[in-house]
């Protein structure tokens, strides 16, 4: 293998895990990260960062990832732990759990980013890792596919805020949302602009009037 991930397999690390999240930016739900390791290290065609494919490219090759690679496992840190750690720590340690659920032991992490999970193999943290590291693009995959159905899942309970369009991150139409209807519960109310709306809690469930 050529690239990152190949110079350090050179290096006598042969079990990578590609580590990345989704969520971090957004203004509500969880944050998900997802850990991937390709069968010998191989990658799979056409992989990269997950927000340079459309949903429906995403959708197919989260099917031939799941499929293909040795080991896949997310991570998933809901918004009262956001709320109480702060996202970058829920962030890390989602990437955390992730790693912990593979059913295959990794012997390094190549993580998107500099920020470093605490986790026993070494780590390698690599700027635009999703770009430049195929397990890294695989696992930002796994880790949007994975969080995307989740929003699609709580816009059921929340139609009003269009989850499924914007999957909580600050479009115009959601702000606008949250200005009409106050704020659900998966809002991270400390986040900004969310805490700068004093409108009161969605109730779970409930159609706000």
């Amino acid at each position: 293998m050529r690239g990152i991930e190949g110079r350090i397999r050179r290096r006598g690390f042969h079990q990578l895990a590609g580590v990345d999240e989704a969520g971090r930016g957004a203004l509500a739900g969880p944050v998900v990260a997802a850990a991937v390791i390709l069968r010998d290290g191989r990658p799979i065609p056409g992989v990269t960062d997950s927000k340079r494919l459309s949903a429906e490219r995403r959708e197919r090759l989260y099917r031939r990832i799941v499929d293909e690679a040795l080991a896949v496992a997310v991570g998933v840190v809901e918004v009262p732990i956001i709320e109480l750690r702060n996202i970058l720590q829920a962030t890390l340690l989602a990437m955390e759990q992730a790693v912990a659920e593979l059913g295959v032991a990794p012997d390094g992490i190549v993580v998107d980013g500099l920020s470093i999970p605490q986790v026993a193999p070494t780590v390698f943290p690599v700027p635009r890792g999703d770009l430049r590291c195929p397990s890294v693009g695989a696992a930002s995959i796994v880790a949007k596919v994975t969080r995307d159905r989740m929003m699609r899942d709580y816009h059921r309970t929340y139609p009003v805020y269009g989850f499924d369009r914007h999957k909580g991150y600050g479009t115009a139409g959601h702000l606008r949302a949250i200005a009409e209807h106050g704020m659900s519960p998966i809002h991270r109310r400390t986040f900004m602009p969310v805490r700068q709306i004093p409108l009161p809690l969605v109730a779970a469930g409930r159609q706000p009037c």
